[in-house]
């Protein structure tokens, strides 16, 4: 049995659940080693710009090791936000076979990188950034050959989708060294939850004042600057629609902005930061799920998955990074030019265009996310341990 030591930076929602399922196939032993303890207990979220802690529990099921961080600003926010002085001495100490970096853009990692003897223990990393936007120039230009040096520390890559392989051969990692390993969540959680969360949402519905007889536009996550909340209100305005209302579902400091854009408007609403266990209320709620994010921040979008479990169809822009995988035009959504307000207008008329068209293009949405659950992330990495070993 290989043994898999695993660096990630906190517990995460989306991750954790994946180390439970690894730690339960029996033929891998895995152990975690997490670089700061956010999530477990009640700390600042700098973007939610409130204490978060997740209500489900993210570290049961799996062996892990918190490794002492010793920056006077922890967090991942930033560079330095990840000092973790004892970080090589305790995964040598666990003897694996091979290492998976799930981060590597801390002060942290980089003396991880230089220290550790990857001749002797390979290292795979798995990442998810992509180049839906063309940047030129010398700053482009060094920094491609910055992180292509980077890549080379790496015995084998995982990527989670199309746009993220493309990112990595753009880096110099060739084809034989990248495994496919998809961004997904725990689906069987989301879906079992589906029933209950669609009674729950119906009283929801009531709560917020939103009339029964309207259809739901939701958008869930940091009201922030690179999520572009401000773009699907404008479009919601532009567009017109009839029956329809939108539903915020989340915080950060566009909330004001936002609201103060709002007043007056009857059919758009305001609900808080929604935790894990309430999160298949928020979708059982919606019709149809928007996310037009602008810029590289989006490298994948995994409300997008969420969703998608709770069979809603999709609107996202083009720079999201689960964009080519999950969402297929005219069938399970739309996708739209980022930035472009008026795109996105002409995206949700045309959704809402023809109802019954909208529902099967969410029965669709659960069909595609059926390829992506642990499952299939899982096949990738065995795949990427036994090419080393």
């Amino acid at each position: 049995m290989q043994k898999l030591a695993i660096i990630s930076s906190h517990p995460i929602q989306y991750y954790a659940p994946w180390y439970k399922y690894l730690a339960h196939l029996g033929n891998i032993e895995i152990k975690v080693f997490y670089l700061w303890d956010f999530g477990i207990k009640k700390t600042i979220d700098v973007n939610f710009q409130q204490a978060i802690q997740w209500d489900i529990p993210l570290l049961d099921g799996y062996d892990y090791e918190f490794v002492a961080n010793v920056s006077k600003n922890p967090g991942t926010h930033h560079f330095w936000g990840l000092q973790n002085p004892s970080l090589v001495a305790q995964v040598a100490a666990y003897n694996p076979d091979v290492v998976l970096l799930m981060v590597y853009n801390y002060a942290s990692i980089y003396r991880f990188l230089v220290a550790w003897n990857r001749d002797k223990i390979p290292l795979i990393f798995r990442g998810d950034s992509h180049r839906l936007i063309d940047n030129k120039g010398i700053k482009s230009w060094a920094r491609r050959q910055f992180i292509s040096l980077i890549y080379r520390h790496f015995a084998a890559c995982l990527y989670v989708g199309k746009a993220n392989y493309d990112y990595f051969r753009y880096h110099g990692v060739s084809r034989n060294k990248l495994f496919f390993s998809p961004h997904s969540v725990d689906n069987e959680r989301f879906i079992a939850q589906a029933a209950t969360a669609k009674l729950q949402a119906e009283v929801w519905k009531q709560e917020l004042g939103i009339p029964q007889n309207h259809a739901v536009i939701i958008f869930v996550g940091k009201f922030e600057l690179k999520k572009r909340p401000l773009d699907l209100l404008d479009a919601f305005l532009q567009a017109g629609l009839t029956d329809v209302s939108l539903l915020f579902v989340g915080a950060g400091n566009l909330e004001e902005n936002l609201k103060q854009k709002a007043a007056g408007n009857p059919n758009i609403y305001f609900a808080p930061f929604q935790n894990q266990s309430l999160i298949p209320r928020a979708y059982a709620v919606a019709d149809l799920l928007v996310l037009p994010s602008y810029g590289e921040g989006e490298t994948w979008g995994l409300v997008v998955n969420e969703a998608m479990c709770l069979g809603l169809p999709i609107i996202v822009s083009s720079h999201v990074g689960c964009t080519q995988d999950l969402v297929h035009p005219y069938h399970n959504g739309l996708v739209f030019e980022a930035g472009n307000v008026s795109a996105l207008a002409k995206s949700l008329s045309e959704a809402f265009q023809d109802r019954k068209r909208l529902k099967s293009w969410g029965e669709k949405s659960m069909s595609i996310i059926s390829n992506y659950s642990y499952n299939q992330t899982t096949q990738g990495l065995i795949q990427a341990i036994q090419y080393l070993i």
